[in-house]
């Protein structure tokens, strides 16, 4: 399959094609370059637009005294509800410390504390404290602007922004060999062109904007993971979806990217309350306001539903010296007619992280030659059924180093892209709303038969609306289509809650769906799923 655009209209080439400009893609970037590797740096905003630099909490890396690999470990696989490759969290978490260190060489600088050592807080999940973060509740801005400055300081590395990737290319014999993407500017690379490189990385971030609320900025409309799909390769794990807890209430009309109150807040101490001021989590799991993220968010739907209300509290007003520790919560606060230190702050869940993705092995290599995938485009089985708080700028690190490294070892010589001749599919762009409100409706924190049937049905009717006028519009539209259809699939197919994915009618977890669902789409637009053991 491919997306309906005009014949590109001009070329780009380099060794190395590194799409998205957030933790993951740029240390990708600047990986390739310590083995002397040419980069085109593709982004689909400005560079400084992506995911990281939202990312409030921190990075998690056993850097503490007490602290160990082992017991990072052993959080992560509790998190992933069974469905971790023990492998891939391994390689995460023993590689995890040298990479961070790696990323404080390349200027990000963290909070310390008054001894002079770097300050590490909780998260949920976490047994120990070995949450890093900058500027209090800013370690994704930090991380971003560490990166990028190293990234411009090197003029290997060209960096094409207002970019939208459509679909990769592919040589005589199969192999991904550069993709086409559409410019918007003026000049040379203007409009629809191709982008020719001897290995191609899929570093595009989330797809929050599938559905209606998100913490997702308005570019995470998950383009690696459709055009890797359209590509051919095997996709995993899309049934877990990672709903943030608490995200600011804006009210039922709101859409798109939602103010996000970090994690780490309640790992300071901060307190859930339902309308009558009461604490309901407490009595759900041992570690309160700290359980894992899919027990919490169940949890406030549930408190939700019981009471018709629209929204949970979260309290903060105990907590001192809020204000300093996380001035851009307090901000955003502020800024939408709510003083934490003085009143409860209405959260609701929203779509957060996607836990899976483009299936790759250790090193970040897809089902098909030349075409990686690394951070949350990608499926490396670290995160399983349920991703650990702040593991994700951790496995952006780790990943993306390791894809570096293989690259350098394995480049094949150029090749020439052929016709790609598949099915041309576009939809028209005013079925996005349609899309989210029905993906919230039906594939949302709670999940059942006939939610998930509904959605199903939905988007047969919506598969009916197509474009003959290409545009950035239309083609972000079909992406967020075909993922909607994924993850409906994997959805209606797991007849289990286990981690992130919450099926009413089927309430307990199974030994039996103790394996992936791995779903591929061929050239005519036929799809298939199929199983994978955990660990392979």
């Amino acid at each position: 399959m491919k997306l309906l655009a005009p014949t590109p209209g001009w070329t780009a080439t380099a060794d190395v094609i590194v799409v998205g400009s957030g933790i993951a893609g740029l240390t990708t970037a600047l990986q390739c370059r310590t083995y002397g590797l040419s980069v085109l740096l593709v982004t689909k905003a400005r560079v400084d637009e992506g995911s990281t630099k939202w990312a409030q909490g921190g990075i998690a890396a056993a850097l503490g005294d007490g602290d160990s690999p082992e017991a990072h470990e052993k959080d992560t696989l509790v998190a992933g509800a069974g469905l971790c490759d023990v492998d891939a969290v391994r390689v995460l978490v023993t590689e995890g410390p040298e990479a961070v260190r790696k990323l404080i060489e390349r200027g990000a600088i963290f909070d310390k504390e008054d001894s002079g050592e770097i300050a590490l807080t909780r998260e949920g999940g976490h047994l120990r404290n070995r949450i890093l973060h900058a500027g209090g509740d800013a370690t994704g801005a930090e991380v971003s602007r560490a990166l990028l400055a190293a990234v411009h300081d090197d003029p290997e590395i060209e960096v094409v922004e207002h970019a939208l990737v459509l679909d990769a290319l592919k040589n005589d014999i199969g192999e991904v060999c550069g993709v086409t993407l559409h410019v918007i500017g003026a000049g040379s690379r203007d409009g629809v062109g191709r982008g020719l490189a001897r290995a191609v990385v899929l570093a595009t971030g989330g797809l929050g904007q599938v559905f209606a609320q998100t913490t997702n900025p308005s570019v995470s409309t998950g383009d690696g993971v459709a055009l890797a799909l359209r590509a051919g390769a095997k996709v995993a794990d899309v049934e877990f979806i990672q709903f943030h807890p608490t995200v600011l209430w804006l009210g039922d009309n709101s859409e798109g990217q939602q103010p996000l109150i970090s994690e780490a807040v309640r790992g300071e101490g901060a307190y859930l309350v339902d309308d009558k001021g009461v604490r309901f989590m407490q009595d759900i799991h041992p570690l309160a306001e700290l359980a894992p993220r899919d027990v919490v968010a169940i949890s406030i739907m549930r408190v939700m539903n019981k009471t018709g209300a629209h929204h949970v509290w979260l309290d903060v007003r105990h907590l001192e010296g809020f204000k300093e520790r996380f001035p851009t919560i307090y901000a955003s606060c502020i800024s939408h007619g709510i003083n934490p230190l003085k009143e409860l702050i209405p959260v609701a869940p929203a779509s957060h992280y996607a836990s899976g993705g483009v299936r790759v092995d250790l090193n970040g290599r897809t089902s098909v030659n030349g075409l990686y995938a690394c951070g949350e485009t990608a499926c490396s089985g670290v995160h399983g059924a349920n991703r650990l708080a702040s593991n994700s700028l951790l496995e952006g690190l780790v990943f993306s180093a390791r894809i570096a490294a293989d690259i350098a070892e394995k480049l094949p010589e150029k090749s020439e892209p052929v016709v790609n001749a598949s099915q041309a599919i576009l939809l028209d762009p005013q079925v996005r709303h349609d899309i989210q409100v029905s993906m919230s409706r039906g594939a949302g924190v709670l999940r059942s038969s006939d939610s998930l049937l509904k959605t199903s049905s939905d988007l047969t009717r919506i598969e009916d609306r197509k474009s003959t006028q290409p545009c950035v519009e239309a083609w972000e539209t079909t992406n967020l289509f075909q993922l909607a259809q994924t993850i409906v699939k994997a959805a209606l197919i797991r007849q289990e809650t286990r981690g992130s994915h919450w099926r009413e009618d089927f309430p307990q977890t199974s030994d039996l769906w103790k394996k992936r669902i791995v779903q591929q789409v061929d050239q005519a637009g036929y799809w298939t799923s199929g199983y994978q053991e955990v660990g392979k």
